[in-house]
C-alpha cells in the first residue's frame, strides 16, 4: 500500500476578498507539482471566517470550485479546503442555503465535499449557515480520509472510527483563534488516540477583519498520538508529511480497542 504525502498549508487570509485569495493561493501552491498527494488549505481559505454569507458566497458554478478543480488537474494532487458555498431552493426565490462546504478536488476532475455539521453558535455561525446532514468517508488512493471543520473536532462522538466503516486519516480545516490553542492542540492528540487513525490539522495565522488572531498552531499526529509534524505559532508555512500505510495497518492489526466498544459506544 502506497504512501501518502500531505501537504499542511499554514498562511494568513486576505479578509473577504476572494480574488486577492485565490491568487495568492496559486503562487504558494504552484511549486508543489509533482511533490504531495492531499494539499491541505485552512477554513474559508478564500474569505476567512465570515458571516458575510450573501456577499460573498458562490454557487457550485462559480469561481472558487472551477480554481480549485483546474489547479487540482494542473498539479496532480487533490486539494482541499473549505468555502463559503449558496444553494438555492429548487422553487427559486432569494431564500436560499448556505453551507461552509470543504471542497475535495481530485487531480482526475472528480470532485466532492462535506459540510461542516456543527456550527460554532459562539459566533453566530449557526445564524447565517445551514448545517450539513451526514458525515462522509472519501477514499483516495487506497486510504480512506474523513474531512472535518473546525468547530467539528470537539465533537468526537461525530468522528467516532467504527468497526463497520473505518477510516485512516481524518483532515480538520480550521480558522481556530489563538485564545482557544491548548484546546486544538489536546484535541486533535486526542482524536488520534481513540481512533487509531491520522489526525491532520490545519489552522490559518493572522488577524482577520474582526481583529481576531490566530496562531495557527497546525499538527500531523500519528495512530499512537505522536506528533509528526508540528508547526510554530503564528509563522507562515507550508510542510509536507509522509503518511506511511504499512505502519498505520501494522499498529492497529496489534491493538484493537475498537474490538472491545459495544453497539452503544459506536452509535452516532
Amino acid at each position: 500500500m502506497s504512501d501518502l504525502r500531505v501537504t499542511v498549508c499554514q498562511q494568513p487570509l486576505v479578509w473577504e476578498d476572494k480574488t486577492a485569495n485565490l491568487k495568492f493561493w496559486e503562487d504558494k501552491l504552484r511549486p508543489l507539482k509533482g511533490k504531495t498527494d492531499l494539499i491541505v488549505l485552512p477554513e474559508m481559505f478564500t474569505t476567512g471566517f465570515t458571516m458575510n454569507v450573501r456577499e460573498l458566497s458562490e454557487s457550485m458554478d462559480g469561481p472558487t470550485v472551477s480554481w480549485i478543480r483546474n489547479l487540482s488537474a494542473e498539479l496532480g494532487a487533490t486539494i482541499t479546503g473549505s468555502a463559503i458555498i449558496r444553494e438555492e431552493c429548487a422553487t427559486g426565490g432569494s431564500g436560499g442555503k448556505f453551507f461552509n462546504r470543504m471542497l475535495w478536488a481530485n487531480p482526475d476532475r472528480s470532485f466532492t465535499w462535506y459540510d461542516k455539521r456543527h456550527r460554532f453558535s459562539f459566533a453566530d455561525e449557526d445564524k447565517f449557515f445551514t448545517a450539513g446532514s451526514a458525515r462522509r468517508i472519501i477514499e483516495k488512493d487506497g486510504w480512506k480520509i474523513m474531512p472535518q471543520v473546525c468547530y467539528d473536532l470537539r465533537f468526537p462522538v461525530f468522528s467516532r472510527n467504527l468497526k463497520s466503516d473505518r477510516y485512516d486519516v481524518l483532515v480538520y480545516v480550521a480558522n481556530w483563534p489563538a485564545a482557544r490553542s491548548s484546546a486544538w492542540r489536546s484535541l486533535i492528540v486526542a482524536r488520534a488516540h481513540e481512533n487509531q487513525c491520522y489526525v491532520v490539522g490545519v489552522n490559518r495565522v493572522g488577524a482577520d477583519g474582526k481583529g481576531m488572531e490566530y496562531d495557527g498552531s497546525s499538527l500531523v499526529v500519528s495512530p499512537k498520538g505522536e506528533i509528526l509534524c508540528s508547526f510554530v505559532e503564528g509563522e507562515e508555512a507550508i510542510e509536507t508529511v509522509t503518511l506511511s500505510k504499512a505502519e498505520l495497518d501494522d499498529f492497529c492489526a496489534k491493538f484493537r480497542p475498537l474490538d472491545d466498544a459495544d453497539e452503544f459506544e459506536l452509535k452516532l
